[in-house]
């Protein structure tokens, strides 16, 4: 006969229950508001490497608005700890080493960068964009993933989390990308967002993730710029079998995880 089981309660330290809902509507805003922004500065997608101003402008300032609409919303709900830190790390901790190798990716990206067509200005914009590690991954897998684990499962929570991360840069055709592009984009987003998540469940924290995050989008940015050397088209292959180890890996860090905060009704 099966036994009727509730899952544990909401921590007295968050000030509003998780609900799914809550974590689709912060998906939903944040994206709106990286939009409205972004079309606001009247900067293409395209045209965001054309000089400091435009980096700046066409993506800097609404990651720096996000980021503080980002905090202020994780206060009001106190959801700052779940969103930050797992309850338990994976029992595994050999799936590491798929962001270990998405790190020297990142590497062979900066090694091979045309540093000197970068100018001060351009420069000191891109160092903004380490911010979209905070805003993107506290957005999905940070907010959205505390609102998720109140009712699914953590298979579920990995699939939903990496899938919305990967849909929201389908907005980079309607700033003036080409469709092509932004469908390759979205399918590596899903690939980089599920590395993220094996980060996350290995470390037990969220914060190494906001790091690789930041420094990969840096990277990617900075050797597109210029005359790209050898060595950022290896990191392309290397960049692929961090997407295989962590592909593999997944069962591992999802098998057996608890990470279910609050749910309202009895699981059977």
């Amino acid at each position: 006969m099966a036994t009727s089981q509730t899952a544990p309660a909401a921590p007295r330290s968050l000030r509003v229950t998780p609900r799914v809902w809550i974590g689709l509507a912060i998906y939903i805003g944040y994206v709106i508001l990286v939009f409205v922004v972004q079309r606001a500065s009247g900067v293409p997608y395209t045209d965001f490497g054309r000089s400091g101003a435009d980096l700046f402008f066409g993506a800097g300032l609404s990651l720096i608005i996000g980021a503080v609409l980002l905090a202020i919303t994780a206060s009001i709900l106190g959801w700052w700890h779940p969103a930050l830190f797992d309850r338990h790390r994976a029992k595994h901790r050999w799936p590491i080493i798929a962001p270990a190798i998405m790190v020297v990716a990142l590497i062979l990206n900066l090694a091979g960068t045309d540093w000197a067509a970068y100018d001060g200005a351009l420069f000191a914009a891109s160092i903004v964009l380490l911010l979209v590690g905070f805003t993107e991954e506290m957005t999905n897998r940070g907010l959205l993933l505390v609102g998720l684990r109140s009712r699914l499962s953590e298979g579920w929570v990995w699939f939903l989390t990496s899938a919305l991360f990967a849909l929201m840069h389908f907005s980079n055709a309607l700033s003036g990308q080409d469709l092509l592009s932004t469908t390759g984009q979205v399918g590596l987003a899903f690939c980089a967002g599920t590395i993220f998540y094996v980060l996350r469940r290995v470390t037990g924290s969220l914060i190494w993730a906001m790091i690789l995050h930041g420094f990969w989008d840096f990277a990617t940015f900075a050797a597109g710029y210029g005359t790209p050397g050898v060595l950022s088209g290896l990191s392309g292959f290397v960049y692929i079998a961090a997407i295989i180890v962590a592909f593999i890996s997944l069962p591992f860090v999802i098998r057996g995880s608890d990470e279910r905060i609050y749910s309202p009704r009895s699981v059977v």
